[in-house]
């Protein structure tokens, strides 16, 4: 008589037996299932954090492509799986539109639509390419774990790029696991974190080998968040000596803000807030974007009333609209950030280079009937390009306004290194939903990725102070107003990798894997 199956055996069993199933789906139905697997992939984004949902969404991504008969068939299972994890992903964005629902809130299936499905086609090319170097063994996993990250590079660079939810944006949660990107930024994550995910695929095929490959992944992140924990016990939690910041959050939502009726109110909110002349401990105050209603450069009685505010000796640093006027017409127009002194002089001006489509400007203007999201009908100015400000009583830092902070390896002048970032935005476009996690999650990678501090001013939230390895010294949550006190804290000793060499390293591991994935196809 034969042996009973142990349990191992029924598992694996009928592990390879789903694997099967999915592989031999086709038509619609392959279609729908690569949809709800994109979709079960993101609740391991901020501000979820379901690191699990990645071992159900990879692998079984990893079936369907099984089951694909080309690399055309490939790219129709990706596209859908993007459509998924964009969607999802990104569901918040049409609030946006809700501001002035009266002009745009028709535009918002269109908005859905066209961010799910037209992001949906990077990772159609990430199916597409990784079914060219397909094989039954682990060489798929280190093709799809490549492709995965290539393609995040593609889609933060081309068209203006926007590299938003790239997968190693998860580790967010695990802070050990998160100091990786001082070596190999959050690309190099994505690829470490897309092969750990969709390794357990590998339970799904026949051969022995299929358990310690299985298991490779998780193994590999083992490692790197014990590598991170060495990295963190040498952290030190140093501040710069003789500077206190007041980062002051007004909780001023989007449809107020600029009501003609509001904003000599709304002035005088950020004015109280923050304190008389320091309290007596600030020595710097920091205002969101777009803090002040006027242009500060122009308009001397309002810039006048700052003087209130500023420390001795310190100053007061805001978002504000900059304006270039000829005979009373406005010609030009830049979302900035202005350093007014306890004189109410203008000490430092920062424009904004990397501008939001549709939110600060129309592209293809001449063929799209549209208005930009935001007020006014003259589209921003794009700025020079990533700065660094010195500026009394400060160490050298670099300004980043709203989603500048989101693009990895380009918040720097690298000819000119800052000492600490500072991200002004203002998200109460999106209100209390997924985005304003998301968005602080991307500082939090900037941080390690430079190995320095980023402090951060949000309107309605998230405000706060993140160190050099990601970790979050204060912060003020969504939708609260209040001011978050605190000193600064100092940048990691020396240069991360990352910081040196920038995406290269992240660059490098890719075509590793990549190698990898071919050798074990001609095996």
């Amino acid at each position: 008589m034969a042996a009973p199956p142990t349990s191992v055996a029924v598992t694996f069993g009928a592990i390879t037996a789903f694997a099967g199933r999915l592989a031999a789906v086709n038509g619609r139905r392959r279609w729908f299932f690569a949809f709800l697997f994109g979709v079960s992939a993101v609740a391991a984004q901020p501000p979820l954090h379901v690191l699990p949902a990645l071992l159900i969404a990879f692998p079984g991504f990893v079936w369907l492509l099984d089951g694909a008969s080309s690399p055309r068939s490939a790219f129709g299972v990706g596209w859908m799986f993007g459509a998924g994890y964009f969607a999802a992903g990104l569901y918040w964005v049409p609030n946006a539109l809700l501001v002035d629902a009266a002009r745009f809130a028709w535009l918002i299936p269109v908005a859905v639509l066209g961010l799910s499905l037209g992001l949906g086609l990077f990772i159609g090319g990430v199916a597409a390419l990784a079914r060219q170097l397909w094989s039954p063994g682990v060489g798929r996993i280190f093709g799809l774990a490549a492709s995965w990250a290539l393609f995040e590079w593609v889609r933060g660079t081309v068209l203006t790029g926007f590299p938003w939810n790239p997968v190693g944006n998860v580790w967010v949660a695990e802070t050990p696991v998160l100091q990786t990107a001082a070596w190999l930024g959050v690309y190099g994550l994505s690829a470490i974190t897309v092969f750990a995910a969709a390794a357990p695929a590998m339970f799904g095929a026949p051969g022995p080998r299929r358990w310690y490959w299985g298991v490779s992944g998780i193994a590999l992140i083992a490692l790197i968040a014990v590598a991170g924990t060495f990295r963190l016990a040498e952290a030190a939690r140093d501040t710069v000596p003789g500077v206190f910041l007041r980062i002051v959050q007004p909780n001023i939502s989007q449809r107020d803000k600029w009501l003609p009726a509001n904003r000599a109110q709304n002035y005088a909110r950020h004015l109280q807030m923050s304190g008389d002349r320091g309290d007596g401990h600030i020595t710097h105050v920091i205002w969101p974007e777009t803090a002040a209603p006027f242009s500060i450069s122009t308009d001397l009685a309002r810039r006048a009333l700052m003087r209130r505010a500023v420390p001795p000796k310190g100053l007061l640093i805001t978002g504000s609209v900059r304006l270039e006027r000829q005979n009373g017409r406005v010609l030009r127009i830049w979302n900035s950030l202005v350093a007014v002194d306890e004189k109410a002089e203008v000490a430092a001006v920062y424009d904004k280079h990397h501008l939001v489509p549709f939110g600060e400007y129309m592209p293809l203007r001449d063929i799209l009937p549209l208005d930009k999201i935001t007020a006014g009908v003259l589209d921003f100015s794009p700025g020079p390009g990533p700065r660094t400000l010195r500026l009394p009583g400060l160490p050298a830092f670099s300004p980043l306004i709203c989603y500048e902070v989101i693009f990895p390896g380009r918040v720097v002048d690298t000819a000119d290194r800052p000492s600490w970032l500072l991200n002004i935005t203002n998200d109460a476009w999106f209100g209390t939903s997924a985005g304003p996690h998301q968005h602080f999650a991307s500082a939090r990678l900037r941080a390690v990725e430079e190995g320095l501090p980023v402090i951060r001013a949000a309107n309605t939230g998230i405000s706060g102070v993140i160190d050099s390895y990601g970790r979050v010294v204060k912060s003020l949550g969504l939708e609260r107003a209040g001011t978050v006190d605190s000193a600064l804290p100092v940048a990691a000793r020396g240069r991360t990798l990352f910081a040196q060499f920038g995406n290269i390293v992240p660059g490098f591991l890719v075509l590793m894997m990549f190698l990898a994935a071919v050798v074990f196809r001609r095996r």
